[in-house]
């Protein structure tokens, strides 16, 4: 697999910048496409060609697209808690726009895709770790839901059209460039609360297990699969599950001084555990994370105390 023409939709995001980034450093020469509706202009990396536009905006994409060999889908709304305040939006946005997306695709002549999905995908585990054959759950917020919704619109261009897609599911990314406003997930709340010297808040006493995975090691996953044919579903994590309140342990290990916990309970929707085998994965593009857990929170807490710097 020699050079290809990328496209990234949400590019500009979190996971969008690094990937882009990623992509480029492999030779491939990438358009990033995203209307910066929570994607920020200066993530993209340079050498990366830019397009401001919305997957709805049909000509704009259209054009962006043309000439393209295969596509990275990143664009979607996020946060759970705000998709069940706004479920018409997350539908919308979430799954309408990727149909458009595959669309538009399909009338380009494209026929490659690396779908963004998510662990939340399998619902309450039955068992750990999660693995590619378990089933697909019964989702508890609209979120989940338009993930489930748009693997299945993401499958039937692969059974109508012949597709290659790969559907990522992620687990729990972190590290720089996440700047999500507010901010909804767990280790930028705790760094940057602790950075501010303000309580940390916790759900569930920090009881909760989850499967953290650096966002580099997350990019470079992307770039594994571009050559994959058929339709492939491969988790992405780090394989091991951590408590939250061992990353909080971890974080003030990393400043050097103690910060105070928020104790918010329990939260409805939240699952006690999950981790991953991405076992499929590795065989299938020989991937394995290269950044521990510590060496992680490190830069990411490097990154921040640099943006906190510039900020003041």
């Amino acid at each position: 697999m020699g050079t290809m023409r990328i496209f990234v939709t949400g590019g500009a995001g979190f996971i969008g910048s690094h990937t882009t980034r990623v992509l480029l450093e492999h030779g491939h020469r990438v358009t990033v496409f995203d209307d910066l509706s929570s994607g920020r202009r200066e993530l993209v990396p340079p050498g990366a060609e830019f397009v401001r536009g919305g997957l709805k905006e049909s000509r704009k994409l259209a054009q962006a697209l043309a000439g393209h060999d295969a596509v990275v889908h990143l664009a979607a709304f996020i946060a759970v808690g705000v998709s069940v305040q706004r479920p018409v939006e997350f539908a919308e946005n979430n799954v309408v726009n990727t149909v458009r997306l595959l669309e538009a695709m399909h009338q380009a002549g494209i026929g490659r895709i690396v779908f963004s999905s998510s662990a939340t995908v399998y619902g309450v585990p039955k068992r750990l770790p999660l693995r590619e054959v378990d089933p697909v759950g019964v989702q508890s917020n609209p979120y989940g839901a338009t993930k489930v919704a748009a693997e299945a619109f993401v499958g039937a261009y692969h059974q109508l059209y012949g597709f290659d897609a790969t559907v990522l599911r992620y687990f729990n990314p972190f590290g720089p460039n996440e700047l999500c406003e507010p901010e909804t997930h767990l280790v930028p709340n705790v760094i940057r609360a602790g950075l501010e010297r303000r309580p940390i808040p916790l759900y569930w006493n920090g009881e909760q297990v989850r499967d953290f995975i650096y966002v580099e090691d997350l990019a470079a996953a992307h770039a594994g699969v571009l050559g994959l044919k058929g339709l492939n579903y491969f988790n992405v994590g780090s394989e091991t599950g951590t408590r939250v309140r061992d990353i909080v342990q971890a974080v003030t290990d990393i400043l050097g001084y103690t910060v105070p916990i928020d104790d918010l309970g329990p939260r409805p929707g939240d699952v006690a555990a999950t981790y991953a085998s991405s076992e499929r994965l590795r065989k299938a593009t020989g991937w394995r994370p290269a950044i521990g857990l510590h060496e992680g929170l490190r830069r990411t807490v490097e990154y921040y105390r640099s943006r906190l710097k510039t900020e003041t």
